[in-house]
Parts: C-alpha cells; sequence; structure tokens
C-alpha cells in the first residue's frame, strides 16, 4: 500500500525557491493548473475518519490535458510529517468520472484550482503550489523525513515553519470565514 510522505511549507514567493532548485540541478517535471474536486459521503463520514476522496485534472502548461486521477487518502499516521496510505488510479474522462461519483452517492464538498510547478531533487518531488486564495506554497515529498529534510535544507528553507492543515482543510476554513457557500474556488 502507497505511503504518501510530505512536508509543506508557506513561502513569499516561488522566485527564490525556483532559482535554488536550478541551481540544485532540479529537473522540471511539469506546469500546470489542477482542478481538484472533493468528495465524501452526504454523513461526511469520509472526513470524520480523516480520509479524502479527490478527482484530479491537471491542464499543462503546453495546453495538452493530462488523464485525470482519482485518489483516496487514508487517515493521517502519527508522525511529524504528514503521512498516510495513498491510493490513485488514471481515469480517462474525469466529467463521466464526476456523474459516476455522484451517481453512486458521493457529494462533492469542496472544488478548488491550484497552479502547480513540479521539480524532482534528489530522491524528492518538489512542488511549488499556488492553490486559490491561501497564498503560495512549496510541498517537498520523499521515501522518508530525513531525505525530505536534507532536500529542505539543500533549498534552504529550513527556518519556515511546517504547515499542518492540509490545503483542502485551509480552503474549507477559508470558504467559512469568507460566507463562500458554493465552496468553489477558482484562479483568475
Amino acid at each position: 500500500m502507497p505511503i504518501e510522505t510530505e512536508l509543506k511549507l508557506r513561502v513569499e514567493s516561488h522566485e527564490e525557491v525556483r532559482r535554488r532548485l536550478q541551481e540544485a540541478d532540479a529537473s522540471l517535471i511539469e506546469t500546470g493548473l489542477e482542478t481538484n474536486r472533493i468528495y465524501d459521503r452526504p454523513d461526511g463520514s469520509l472526513r470524520k475518519r480523516g480520509c479524502g476522496l479527490r478527482l484530479r485534472s491537471v491542464l499543462f502548461a503546453d495546453g495538452k490535458e493530462s488523464r485525470a486521477t482519482l485518489t483516496f487518502k487514508g487517515p493521517r499516521r502519527a508522525m511529524a510529517f504528514k503521512s498516510r496510505e495513498e491510493l490513485e488510479v488514471g481515469v480517462d474522462d474525469a466529467d463521466a468520472m464526476e456523474r459516476l461519483m455522484e451517481g453512486i452517492g458521493f457529494v462533492q464538498v469542496l472544488r478548488y484550482q491550484k497552479r502547480r510547478e513540479s521539480w524532482q531533487l534528489d530522491e524528492c518531488r518538489v512542488d511549488l503550489d499556488e492553490p486559490a486564495r491561501i497564498g503560495l506554497f512549496v510541498e517537498i515529498e520523499g521515501p522518508d523525513e530525513r531525505t525530505i529534510r536534507r532536500v529542505q535544507h539543500k533549498l534552504k528553507l529550513d527556518g519556515q515553519g511546517d504547515v499542518a492543515p492540509t490545503y483542502v482543510g485551509m480552503l474549507v476554513a477559508f470558504c467559512k470565514a469568507n460566507g463562500i457557500t458554493s465552496r468553489t474556488l477558482d484562479l483568475p
């Protein structure tokens, strides 16, 4: 069972991180605009168990749309970093999958867009993220905490505080605080 282990950091700008990635000979993987649809059962039982169900589609910077993915995320494990089971399957038609999810009783609880620029550095994937309305972030995902911390240090991000909440948690809180009942957050 695949385990996702990552560190999320809030940053003021991506420019300096991008420059450090280039200086470290990191490889640019892809750049795109994601549309994320978050689902739950009507009783909220996935969220109550600490789980998530996401349908994601990506429009890459070159205009080519990727295959969508449906992802289940299990509850967080007790660790310093965010670590949880993650199961992902490719989907040929995101719109058809959206209708299927609703047809079998799931409800969309949040829809948000995020700009993401992904890099490979050592054994880690480094994502420069801009989710709608909540700021700029860097996510470092790797095989273990030690490897992730090494990349964090290499990118001179040691002084940045770790962000514990998920994007979904932060965006739901943003919607509540700003009276956004549709829970739809798109980027301009």
